[in-house]
């Protein structure tokens, strides 16, 4: 069985394509064959040394995908062989095969492709999280999106237009501005070095945005506390690119509510993450939803595909085809 492994924390040097064992499952466990695996940030922050310290090198990336399952072992009856399964957390999913709990797999409806499927769980539970749960945005509201052509900007800037809100987006490059603009923002700013602020407030009557969901690191950080009204909300996440050091809240703007938004706390049971996953899979059966795909490689070019989603010149999802 072939997988993608890291041998050693770094760069995309560490990552090589090798064989494994044949697994076989256990009480609780499924064997999956892989039809796609998702590229994530959370891929690149294992590479560097920033999760999964625990494990010993060489390990399987990887924790997205969609399939079929292969066998079931003692105890299994949520599933059943020849079922097609997607997952947001398995780690290891950058292979052919997976071994997976059974909890942690939703069934694919049969109105959603394997690609969608794959592409839709971690950006798309993300977004969700950020849209309804996190700060559930009603009708009205002006909602500005950092990385608005990424798989969660553009999955967010939709979810939110569903619930009734206006998007200003922000891209870090005028190419971008277009698939942003797809999705339905509103407003697009095309901004790499921090200073959309001033802009936001302008598009937003200048009064200031109700909600910004920012996971672009430290360079945007202060930009995203000026871009908002009174009573504003910041969404925060995205722990790879790095947070803004310290902060004294006395020197926040008054009366603003400032968090740190974790997909996770979204799909904290397994009846919360089938219920969620059903939810983004009625969307797009519906056609309110669209799922952007921006790449795909062959498993074995994944290092290929964490230099591009690294360079920060993609849009939407990667994906990797075993």
């Amino acid at each position: 069985m072939k997988a993608i492994v890291m041998t050693g924390t770094g760069g995309v040097g560490v990552i090589e394509a090798v064989d494994r064992p044949e697994l076989a499952p256990g009480p609780g466990e499924v064997i999956v064959e892989v039809a796609v695996a998702g590229v994530n940030f959370m891929d690149i922050g294992v590479r560097q040394g920033m999760a999964w310290t625990e494990m010993p090198n060489p390990k399987t990336l990887g924790v997205e995908g969609a399939g079929r399952v292969l066998s079931v072992g003692e105890g299994v009856d949520a599933v059943e062989p020849g079922q097609r399964v997607a997952w947001v957390y398995v780690p290891g999913s950058y292979a052919e095969r997976i071994i997976a709990p059974a909890e942690a797999l939703v069934p694919i409806p049969d109105g959603v492709d394997d690609r969608t499927a794959a592409a839709v769980m971690m950006q798309g539970l993300t977004a969700s999280h950020f849209g309804t749960d996190f700060y559930p945005v009603q009708a009205g509201d002006i909602a500005l999106i950092h990385a608005a052509a990424g798989g969660v900007g553009l999955i967010l800037t939709q979810i939110v237009k569903l619930r009734g809100g206006q998007v200003i987006g922000r891209v870090s490059s005028a190419d971008k501005v277009a698939v942003a603009r797809e999705a339905g923002a509103d407003h697009v700013i095309v901004d790499a070095g921090g200073r959309f602020a001033e802009e936001a407030i302008r598009l937003s009557g200048g009064e200031g945005v109700h909600v910004v969901y920012d996971g672009s690191g430290p360079t945007t950080f202060q930009g995203s506390l000026d871009a908002l009204r009174p009573m504003g909300t910041f969404a925060w996440y995205g722990p790879v690119l790095g947070g803004p050091g310290p902060i004294d809240i006395m020197s926040l703007p008054k009366s603003i509510k400032l968090g740190y938004a974790v997909f996770s706390h979204h799909i904290r049971t397994p009846e919360l993450l089938r219920a969620r996953s059903a939810r983004l899979f009625d969307w797009i059966i519906d056609r309110k939803l669209k799922v952007h795909i921006g790449g795909e490689y062959p498993l074995a070019d994944a290092a290929k595909a964490h230099a591009d989603m690294e360079s920060r010149a993609t849009t939407g999802k990667l994906l990797l085809i075993p």
